[in-house]
């Protein structure tokens, strides 16, 4: 059922995290038993006190020398603790060292193949015309923004007097302010013709 809903997720553990593991397991037994030295130190130093009043020095100088090689197994103990963690610190540090490299490698493969695509030559070219779109760009607001030097404030008069002049030169003439004489309408003429045939033909008839 589980399967249905979703695959598990797998971590990957490399050799480093399971060494990582097994010193920190080591570190945790050696405190372990280091606590457990020192409490029966403890009581051992109490036992030769109680000893010392009974007046058996003998045994509680006895219990002392123990106390004292006990002494030393914990100053062992806490350097092979300190060796431990050491060493669990450098295993990490590898860890981080490795992934900052590869890091550093695939960021290298990318560089490369950017540079693959453009080459020197592409990026000149690529830089060489935006620094020209810039100048015109340049220019253009300089034209806009009214800097202009009086060499160029005489050729825009003079071209626009050009234009001016050839505009009047296709003025077309101006219309006649008197009005024109009606156009007869075509009807009475036809009247006109029928009337005079209709009088030829009387004189005909006669």
């Amino acid at each position: 059922m589980g399967n249905l809903f979703g695959k598990k997720k797998v971590t990957r553990v490399t050799e480093h995290d399971r060494a990582v593991l097994q010193l920190k397991q080591q570190r945790d037994k050696l405190r372990q038993y280091q606590k457990k030295i020192t409490l029966h130190m403890e009581k051992e130093r109490q036992l030769a006190k109680q000893l010392v009043k009974d007046g058996k020095k003998e045994k509680a100088l006895l219990l002392l020398k123990k106390k004292r090689y006990q002494d030393q197994l914990l100053d062992k103990t806490e350097n092979q603790i300190s060796n431990l963690e050491r060493m669990v610190q450098d295993i990490e540090f590898a860890q981080i060292e490795m992934k900052v490299i590869e890091g550093l490698k695939v960021g290298n493969d990318c560089l490369k193949k950017m540079h693959e695509v453009l080459s020197i030559e592409e990026v000149e070219r690529i830089m060489d015309e935006t620094h020209d779109a810039i100048e015109y760009q340049k220019q253009i607001d300089e034209i806009l923004a009214g800097s202009l030097n009086q060499e160029d404030e005489d050729a825009v008069l003079a071209e626009l007097e050009a234009i001016t002049q050839g505009e009047a030169d296709l003025e077309l003439p101006e219309v006649p302010g008197e009005e024109l004489p009606d156009v007869p309408e075509q009807e009475p003429v036809r009247e006109k013709e029928r009337v005079k045939k209709k009088a030829e033909r009387e004189m005909l008839a006669a």
